[in-house]
């Protein structure tokens, strides 16, 4: 029987996986910088988490959770998204009890929603994310949007482009919400039935839907801006004047949705813009989400956050021709000649691991020709090459394979030669 890998997820090799691992690298770098600490939590969570936190009404509660019941009856979910996760454990551990506030956070991981695959939509992905809880402070959402940005443009990626809008506080949702019952009520029956099912339920989640982005009502919608109360407003206004005062370029969007319920006040995307990348340009997206905390138990916490797929990074990075080069390469290769050479090869390469060297040597019983030839392909920046006549007097030839210089040193000064090569180039 021939097994394959399932529908919607993929194999990550070497070759590529050093891609992945110099992005996540990165962000955490950055992060840190930021003074955003990592957060690890478990990859299935209570299904309740997700219903209570994303939301009954969205897509990834309604069709692409993967839900399963444990041998002790009880109903668990792949987790679909990161905050959730982060927002519970938040709540659990206590971490609003801590001395230093906000709490700012980081995370990477996979995640899971049962879609249809397409290029940058996975079943199983890999998000990396940031959740800073305890601040209202108009400055923080600046603050997260500088970050994923800085993150985006270490990386290399160019031509983003961020969008922002404000969903509003509670007051202002719900003025909103009528006028958007009101405006697409009568000619609901033109709409497909996800959308007539949101219309009493969540009327702000039809502005989002890809199958009826054509009909002429969604142009015509009642714009959130509209219907913010002063405070709003007053609070979207010192987000804009904050991304100002660092100079960061925006663009204010008032039919931007976000697909989860949580979301308030502050929303945003960072899409790319250019040629490479299909029909997905939207790269990542956040915002503010007051009153996740208090749903899942906890004390009134405002928090905000993002979310970045690292699939949709590299389709940009491709798409613009920057995928970093991050190959693994060695430091030095060991060449040997005769058993008892061999032998002693592997006393040689345990020293210099312990090191910190990089480096191998061959398993394979192969000529010495067939030996130059691996370290080439290794990349491998010195060869040592060590015979029985060489090991009789406690000798070996070390190759430079970028200049083709070689010079004959003591056998237990290999180590030392290496290390001061090595510190030297670089």
């Amino acid at each position: 029987m021939n097994i394959q890998i399932p529908r919607g997820t993929q194999d990550i090799l070497p070759g590529d996986i050093e891609i992945w691992q110099h992005i996540e690298e990165t962000a955490k770098k950055v992060c840190e910088r930021y003074n955003y600490q990592e957060i690890r939590t478990p990859i299935f969570e209570h299904t309740e988490l997700f219903q209570r936190g994303v939301g009954d009404t969205t897509d990834i509660v309604q069709k692409e959770m993967y839900t399963f019941t444990d041998r002790g009856e009880r109903n668990l979910t792949l987790r679909p998204e990161g905050t959730a996760g982060v927002v519970r454990s938040f709540v659990e551990n206590k971490l609003y009890g801590q001395a230093n506030q906000p709490t700012k956070l980081y995370y990477t991981g996979p995640m899971f929603r049962y879609e249809r695959p397409q290029a940058g939509r996975m079943r199983q992905f890999v998000q990396f994310g940031v959740e800073a809880l305890g601040s209202a402070d108009p400055a923080i959402d600046a603050e997260v949007l500088s970050l994923v940005m800085r993150i985006y443009k270490e990386l290399g990626v160019s031509n983003l482009k961020l969008v922002v809008n404000s969903l509003g506080d509670s007051e202002s949702r719900t003025a909103h919400r009528q006028a958007l019952i009101d405006h697409f009520k009568p000619n609901i029956a033109e709409f497909c039935s996800d959308c007539q099912g949101r219309l009493e339920k969540n009327p702000l989640r039809i502005l989002d839907c890809k199958k009826d982005s054509s009909n002429p009502l969604m142009d015509s919608a009642p714009s959130i801006l509209d219907y913010l109360n002063e405070e709003s407003s007053q609070y979207f206004e010192q987000v804009k004047s904050y991304l100002d005062a660092i100079e960061l370029p925006y663009e204010v969007d008032p039919t931007l949705v976000r697909g989860l319920d949580y979301y308030n006040h502050t929303a945003f995307e960072l899409m790319a813009e250019g040629e490479g990348f299909g029909a997905i340009t939207t790269l990542c997206g956040g915002g503010r989400y007051n009153g996740l905390v208090e749903s899942l138990g906890g004390p009134s916490t405002p928090g905000i956050g993002f979310a970045f797929s690292i699939e949709r990074l590299i389709m940009a990075l491709k798409g613009q021709n920057k995928v970093p080069e991050v190959a693994q390469k060695l430091d030095c290769y060991l060449v040997t000649l005769g058993e008892q050479a061999k032998l002693k090869s592997v006393e040689l390469l345990e020293q210099l691991r312990a090191a910190g060297i990089k480096a191998d040597k061959d398993y394979l019983d192969k000529k010495m020709k067939a030996q130059f030839k691996a370290a080439d392909r290794l990349q491998a920046a010195f060869t040592a090459v060590l015979g029985d006549d060489e090991l009789a007097n406690n000798i070996i030839n070390v190759k430079n394979m970028e200049t083709g210089t070689q010079e004959q040193i003591a056998l237990d000064e290999l180590t030392l030669y290496i290390e001061k090569e090595i510190q030297g180039g670089k």
